[in-house]
Parts: structure tokens; sequence; C-alpha cells
């Protein structure tokens, strides 16, 4: 888990948002491989380890393997986003998508939520699970992909929820409707969205 996403981290218990603790325990450059995150609101702890916060388990419903939404320079594209800074959140499938975007959003760290299996953490990405929470506040992300098998309306939400006025969400589908996000293009199996 990079070092500085930390001060993005929430408890996913509900009550207000609150800075998330972390006691590192081991830490490789500036991931923490292994530690705790404590929640000063509910006094709940959520471990690190191999590099991924562990805010609970997430399981798939279904068998089928699911796929990334688009291919990374479509993606990159539709995130519209010309600067460094900030992160950018992919659900599920879409952090298979992590190091062909880091090259193409130079600056801007990956966060995946609920990746595959095997999804490996690095200096550009950070690996964060829940079952049915995004384990970050509001209004901090700089956009989201959601792939297909993630793209129920909870889901949504919760993406809409952490991105930043004026950012975009991606999604795999084009029949989508996310309460406080303006549709921007539809088209080619794809959905954008930006926060109002």
């Amino acid at each position: 888990m990079f070092i500085e996403l930390t001060e993005f981290l929430r408890c996913p218990e509900d009550h207000d948002d609150a800075f998330c603790i972390v006691l590192p325990d081991e830490m490789v450059g500036r991931t923490i491989m292994r530690g705790v995150i404590g929640c000063p609101a509910c006094r709940r702890e959520y471990p690190i380890r191999n590099g991924v916060a562990e805010f609970g388990r997430y399981v798939a419903a279904g068998s089928a393997p699911a796929t990334a939404p688009a291919d990374p320079d479509t993606v990159a594209a539709l995130l519209g986003l010309t600067n460094p800074g900030g992160c950018v959140i992919l659900r599920g499938s879409a952090a298979t998508l992590a190091a062909a975007l880091a090259e193409r959003l130079g600056g801007v760290h990956l966060v995946g939520i609920n990746a595959p299996d095997g999804t490996e953490v690095s200096p550009a990405l950070t690996l964060l699970n829940h079952q049915w929470k995004i384990p970050l506040r509001s209004a901090v992300a700089r956009g989201v992909v959601v792939p297909a098998d993630m793209a129920q309306a909870a889901w949504l939400g919760e993406g809409a929820r952490v991105l930043l006025r004026g950012q975009r969400v991606v999604v795999a589908g084009e029949d989508v409707v996310v309460p406080g996000l303006e549709p921007v293009a539809t088209g080619r199996g794809l959905w954008v969205g930006q926060k109002a």
C-alpha cells in the first residue's frame, strides 16, 4: 500500500469519515507491505498483508472470469486526465490495466479495489479489499473505472461518492444511470459520467 494513500483511507463501517491511523511493520520503498490500519471512530483494525489492505474479503458472484472494461488507450482517453497527481480507482478486473495505465497516466497513483487473484502491488498500484464498499474518504479520486461484473447500483454509487467534482467514471456497459453523475459519452459498450 502506497504510503501517501493513507491520508485517503476510510473505515468502511457506517460512521462519519475519520482519518485512519496506519502503523507500518514492514516497508519496501514507499510501499507498506505489512502493518495495521486503525479507525479512531469505531476502534476497528484492518491488516495490511503482502502490501494489500484487507478491509474485508470480496467474494465475486458467479464463476465467469471478468475482463477489463476496455483497452488502456481508450480508458486513459475517456478519463481525460492531462496532469499528474491524485489517484484513479480500478474496480475488480479493471486493475489488470494498471501497468499500461501507469505508463499513460504518468504520476497518477492507481488503486485496485477487489483486484483479481494474482494481481501484485507495485509502486504505481495499491490494492484494497472490501466486500461492499470502497474504503476511501469521499471526493478523493480523479477517476474510477468499473468493469461490467461490478456495474451494480451500489458499486456505482460508491464510485460516485469517492470521485472529485468534475472528474469521470468509465463503466463497461451502456445502460447506466448513476445519481450524481452526468452522462458524457455512451457507445462501444462503455458509459462515461462526470461528477457535477
